[in-house]
């Protein structure tokens, strides 16, 4: 157990050098980006719409990972898409973000045409400090019951954050953390998540409304025999060194049932300077 956390310590790249304590961005930027884009997905349409805020590099999964700009660019998307944030967090520096929150599709016009779910949408900022769509993707579950609570934080203004200008080092060391946490997954989900969950860490799995906090991860984890083996495949992290992501490729095994996933994580770097889960979500590829 002292391992995984030592491992974990180390992979944060934190050098104990302090750092200038500058205005720290508010998540009220990437909700705002977000509701803009739901109106444009209104007034524009869906393509058009997802074309216009696609950051050069920015993928979803149909399945496997495809640059934004190349899907939409010879697929047209039918139908009507609104969404709305409940969980929103932004870097210090104000260059990487994420939203999540419920979705409704509809490609018809009665209420049995209507698909619910959950997305999730990582945020990165341009050279105009404008943020664009770098990762989307989202899973299905029946209609919600409940209104989602709303969980928006501004970055922690006395939380002392390692800046840097090396952008492959920043990535090098949040995927080797995924790694990490991949190797320990497929020994035991259990214990991994045990070591790596936040305490405030959101679970979106298929079919699911989202699990809040670890308790309720890990009940759902233990009451369906979750086994998982993952690959990491690319990741990134905020110059603040404060927010990351990481994706890769999963299989798990639920009872008796063995699938196939992407999955997508964001990682917040906590007052220990560890790297932990905020947000974990399995988009199933179908066969």
């Amino acid at each position: 157990m002292k391992k995984i956390i030592l491992a974990a310590f180390l992979l944060t790249g934190y050098t104990g050098v302090s750092v200038a304590q500058t205005a720290a961005a508010k998540v009220d930027k990437v909700v705002k980006a977000e509701d803009a884009f739901n109106k444009l997905v209104a007034r524009k349409g869906i393509k058009d719409a997802f074309l216009e805020v696609a950051d050069p590099e920015g993928i979803i999964f149909k399945p496997n990972a495809v640059k934004i700009t190349d899907f939409y660019a010879t697929v047209k998307q039918p139908g009507t898409l609104k969404w709305e944030p409940k969980f929103a967090r932004i870097s210090k520096a104000g260059d990487l973000a994420f939203t999540a929150g419920p979705y409704v599709f509809q490609n018809g016009k009665t209420e049995d045409d209507k698909v619910y779910g959950e997305y999730v949408s990582i945020w990165r900022s341009d050279v105009d400090n404008k943020l664009k769509l770098l990762i989307d993707l989202g899973i299905q579950h029946p209609e919600p019951q409940e209104q989602a609570n709303v969980d928006f934080k501004d970055p922690d203004p006395n939380k002392k954050v390692s800046l840097t200008k090396d952008p492959f080092s920043g990535k090098t060391l949040i995927l080797n953390t995924d790694k990490t946490f991949n190797q320990f997954l497929g020994k035991s989900a259990m214990v991994a998540y045990k070591e790596f969950l936040s305490s405030e860490s959101r679970y979106y799995f298929p079919g699911f409304e989202p699990f809040t906090g670890t308790d309720k991860i890990l009940g759902f984890l233990a009451s369906n025999t979750v086994s998982i083996s993952a690959e990491t495949v690319n990741g990134g992290r905020s110059s603040s060194n404060d927010l990351a992501y990481t994706y890769g490729k999963a299989r798990i095994t639920k009872g008796k049932i063995v699938s196939n996933y992407n999955y997508v994580r964001v990682w917040e770097l906590d007052a220990s300077f560890k790297w932990n889960i905020l947000l974990e979500v399995f988009s199933a590829i179908e066969n």
